[in-house]
């Protein structure tokens, strides 16, 4: 940032005993900073040479004696609390020509005796060599305020929040210090717009607009009060109408020349609240409160009966504006008591919002008023629905979920009624909530009653029980919902219905792998006039999008994504978005774009903390990823921990998947038991949905767990059930992955060329599709059991050493290929562990000279490897697993590389690096790095 001018200018008067003098008048309002621009002009560079004085006014001190012939910056703060002998003095100062002479005098323009004169009158004579400059101590901007709210409160301060601290404050900087402060105190895991306009009015604020309305005759504040109560900048017009409400009122008609007196006085009010610095005029011809939140401090000093008669009054100016804000004459309305008024502002503001798309603004709305128990029974019934409709389209919301539970059971409602809303809330727990067992009885009882009175919304009802994410049911069940929803919307007659039916055949089509679906998704009605239909559309876009990124249609999944995602943005589907968005995540992780994957997943799951359901898979790639990269206690958290869904009510694949990685966890742990445990719980929960694409995730690691528990033919059930599953499916991710799992039942049996056979079969349907990481774990697994197969054949190596030094020296390569992709995609673990296994089969290389390489203060190879796993978290134990050491040598290890580090501790050791050596190279290739010693 580029120095301004007078500060420019300031600095060179103070390095030079012959520069001419400047004075600097800054401006600033209450609360922006003076005192502060005192603080950092005092501790510039170039006041270090310089004789440094500070002044307050108002203090009783006396005017600072400038001393000696040298440069002087002489600071003066609050100067509009002078006194006439502190003008009279600073006057006589700044008319005496003395060069090296910097002065600031800083105040509060709304607050001076004589506006527009800082000294007072007459004006002073200045020399003709003081250079006279004007600074204006301006609010923060918007990017300010968020930089200063991001310093206190860190990564937990949402954009949002940080944008109602400034539109609050009015980028005051010392309101906002004040909030942020208050904020603190809550220590929130995340803090939000709610909470900003939770934390009240700070004290200091409060007092200064109280103090400052209370300058004010009795007479005059009713000006004061309107403002309070618009609560917004408002016209003059509009103003003096809302405050003609506190004036007593006068029986109809009456004398003219009184009625035109009355506007004289409130005109004249108008002008006394400016000049008292309570109100401020805005851009626009506009007037309002100094800061925006001060007129909560007002309004709540306000006597009841005045209250409500002001917002009466707001309300009637409000309705006369075009185009009408209709929210804030909801508030206005509703605060005058006018219940009626009230609702059908609220549901026009709801349908404003919903029509731009503004969803969860729509919700509030509705729900604070659904909540209140002001409003009549009637109005609860027309407005509920609405709410339920717009609520499912949106994002989460738990108090949505409260009001309409209790609306449901209110037998007085009719039940058709009833199984409308009742159909919505089942969709809300289902989706955004992740309680997908009860959504489901809310399912099942709206279909029974809606069917014979509402078809169409009975057919929603099926329709969403037809599709098969939900735990539970058989895929079975889902195609007999299917049809029946089928049925219905054909009664209907209503196309949206039969809209949203088509997508749910085309995703439950889809999410089994049947080739009909894609002919499917072709036949919806993406490009529809009707904002409904595209709304369905969109949907089956999306979830068409997550059911091919499972089967591992990765080219088909991303078009549908590009055009689901704008569709749905389009249409005004936020929950479809969030849906895909969080598919586009899995997708990544899949096709191994993995760099800065794992922060994108915690922005994901940050901004969908209370929604399950949408942040799951963002959840599993983390947990995934921290999998790969060694961190263990991590990955344990995201796949398991509190805030993931639970197994009961997890969606199905995700559910598969995640237990699959599980498994992979225990399995590195040396806890076979508890892997082959987990194993079967969730081959059982796979079995009973019967959608076996969904098993992809889950099959390799499942087998090797039961297989490795000593139930060799339990895990060939499992691949013989798998493979009956399959046929006639197409999901190239399940196919290779049952391969991968006959590859793993091989290497377990003590089968290792068959072993490398399918594994080199799966890594080659990986490649194409592509999967890298998946790849290099199946081709780690060939090169693996090739150099098994080699090392076991001494009887056939002499038979035909050629071939197998050839085959050896392949796996070799293949082995040390893996490391490379596997660093390349940041599987710090998955690294470690290949080249451990290429260091058991490969000799030391010719030519070095023998015992332990000398590596000085730098770290060896396998130092390296040791500290990055264990400053993931790993035992020394769990890294003696990996790389086939003993704990004792791992212990070793670790001590050395935190004394050549200087590391206190073992988490610290990724955070420190040490100069490039030699072997960096070798390192960074993942290339041969011969025997580290004896070990």
């Amino acid at each position: 940032m580029s120095t301004p001018v007078w500060e420019g200018r300031l600095r060179r008067t103070l390095v030079s005993e012959t520069a001419e003098p400047v004075l600097v008048l800054a401006a600033g309002a209450a609360g922006t900073g003076k005192s502060h621009l005192v603080r950092r002009l005092a501790a510039l560079p170039e006041a270090a040479h310089a004789e440094v004085r500070t002044w307050v006014c108002g203090e009783e001190r006396a005017v600072p004696e400038l001393a000696g012939d040298g440069p002087v910056l002489l600071l003066v703060d609050d100067l509009h609390r002078a006194d006439a002998a502190e003008i009279g003095a600073l006057r006589r100062l700044l008319e005496r020509s003395r060069p090296p002479l910097a002065t600031v005098l800083l105040y509060r323009p709304e607050e001076l005796p004589r506006p527009g004169l800082p000294l007072g009158t007459p004006p002073v004579r200045y020399p003709r060599e003081l250079l006279a400059l004007e600074h204006r101590v301006a609010p923060w901007t918007a990017e300010q305020v968020q930089r200063v709210a991001a310093t206190a409160l860190g990564e937990r301060c949402a954009p949002e929040a940080a944008e109602r601290l400034h539109a609050q404050s009015g980028g005051v900087a010392q309101v906002v210090v004040d909030l942020l402060a208050v904020l603190r105190e809550h220590d929130l895991p995340r803090y939000t717009a709610a909470d900003v306009d939770s934390a009240g009015v700070p004290v200091r604020l409060a007092e200064l607009a109280l103090g400052r309305a209370a300058s004010l005759p009795a007479s005059q504040t009713a000006v004061v009060w309107a403002a309070a109560v618009l609560d917004e900048p408002a016209t003059r017009e509009e103003l003096l109408t809302v405050a003609a409400g506190a004036v007593p009122r006068r029986p109809p008609g009456g004398d003219p020349a009184e009625r035109a007196g009355r506007s004289r006085a409130l005109d004249d009010a108008l002008v006394a609240a400016l000049d008292a610095a309570v109100l401020t005029e805005y851009p626009g011809r506009r007037y309002g409160l100094f800061v925006p939140l001060a007129a909560r401090a007002v309004r709540r000093v306000l006597p009841g009966p005045v209250r409500r008669e002001l917002h009466a009054r707001a309300a009637d100016v409000l309705v006369r504006r075009q185009p009408v804000p209709w929210t804030a004459l909801a508030g206005h309305r509703r605060e005058a008591g006018r219940i009626r008024a009230w609702l059908r502002a609220v549901e026009q503001a709801a349908a404003l919002a919903t029509g731009a798309g503004d969803h969860q603004r729509a919700i509030t709305l509705l729900e604070q008023a659904l909540a209140s128990p002001d409003i009549p029974r009637d109005a609860r019934a027309e407005l509920a629905p609405l709410l339920a409709d717009i609520a499912v389209n949106g994002l989460r919301s738990d108090q949505t979920v409260e009001v309409l539970s209790q609306i449901v059971e209110d037998e007085s409602l009719p039940s058709v009624l009833r199984g409308a809303i009742r159909l919505d809330l089942g969709l809300l727990l289902c989706n955004q909530v992740g309680m997908g067992g009860t959504g489901w009885t809310e399912l099942e009882r709206a279909a029974a009653e809606l069917r014979s009175e509402r078809p169409g919304l009975a057919a929603r009802a099926m329709s969403a029980l037809a599709m098969p994410y939900w735990p539970g049911s058989s895929i079975d069940v889902h195609r007999a919902w299917l049809e029946g929803a089928a049925v219905a919307a054909e009664d209907s007659g209503d196309e949206v219905v039969r809209t949203a039916v088509r997508a749910n055949r085309a995703g439950l089509a889809m999410s089994c792998g049947d080739p009909e679906g894609w002919d499917l998704l072709k036949s919806l009605p993406t490009d529809h006039p009707d904002p409904g239909i595209r709304r369905h559309a969109a949907r089956g876009l999306c979830n068409a999008a997550d059911s091919a990124v499972w089967l591992g249609h990765f080219e088909g999944a991303e078009d549908l994504l590009h055009e689901g995602l704008e569709l749905s943005a389009r249409s005004g589907a936020p929950y479809t978005e969030h849906t895909a968005l969080g598919a586009r995540l899995l997708l990544e992780w899949f096709t191994g774009r993995w760099t800065g994957l794992a922060e994108r997943c915690e922005e994901f799951v940050a901004a969908t903390a209370d929604m399950p359901v949408i942040s799951a898979d963002a959840r599993m790639v983390r947990g995934m990823l921290a999998l790969s990269q060694g961190d263990w206690g991590a990955s344990l958290s995201w796949l398991a921990g509190p805030d993931a869904s639970s197994a009961e009510h997890a969606a199905a694949p995700l559910a598969a998947a995640t237990s699959g990685a599980l498994v992979r966890l225990a399995l590195a742990r040396q806890d076979v038991r508890a892997a082959a445990e987990e194993s079967r719980s969730a081959w059982r929960k796979a079995a009973a949905k019967g959608v076996w694409v969904w098993a992809a995730e889950l099959v390799p690691w499942a087998v090797e767990a039961v297989a490795r528990a000593g139930d060799a033919e339990g895990a060939r059930a499992m691949l013989e059930e798998l493979s009956s599953g399959l046929a006639g499916v197409d999901a190239p991710s399940a196919t290779a992955a049952l391969g991968w799992g006959r590859a793993v039942l091989a290497e377990v049996a003590g089968d290792p060329l068959e072993a490398a056979r399918r594994y080199r079969e799966a890594a080659a349907v990986f490649a194409r599709a592509p999967r890298p990481y998946a790849q290099a774990l199946t081709a780690e697994g060939a090169a693996r059991c090739t150099l098994a197969a080699v090392a076991a054949s001494g009887r056939g190596a002499a038979e035909r050493p050629g071939e197998t030094s050839a085959d050896a020296a392949r796996a070799a390569d293949e082995l040390a290929g893996c490391a490379t992709r596997f660093t390349g995609l940041g599987a710090v673990w998955d690294a470690a562990r290949a080249r451990a296994e290429l260091r058991r089969h490969q000799p030391a290389r010719e030519g070095r000279p023998p015992g332990r390489p000398a590596y000085g203060g730098l770290l060896s190879p396998r130092e390296r490897e040791v500290a990055e796993l264990a400053s993931a978290g790993l035992t020394n134990k769990e890294i003696a697993a990996t790389l086939h050491l003993s704990p004792r040598t791992v212990e070793q290890h670790v001590a050395r590389a935190m004394r050549k580090l200087g590391t206190p501790s073992r988490q610290e050791l990724a955070e420190r690096r040490e100069p490039a050596g030699p072997e960096a190279a070798e390192r960074m290739t993942g290339a041969p790095v011969g025997a580290d010693g004896a070990e």
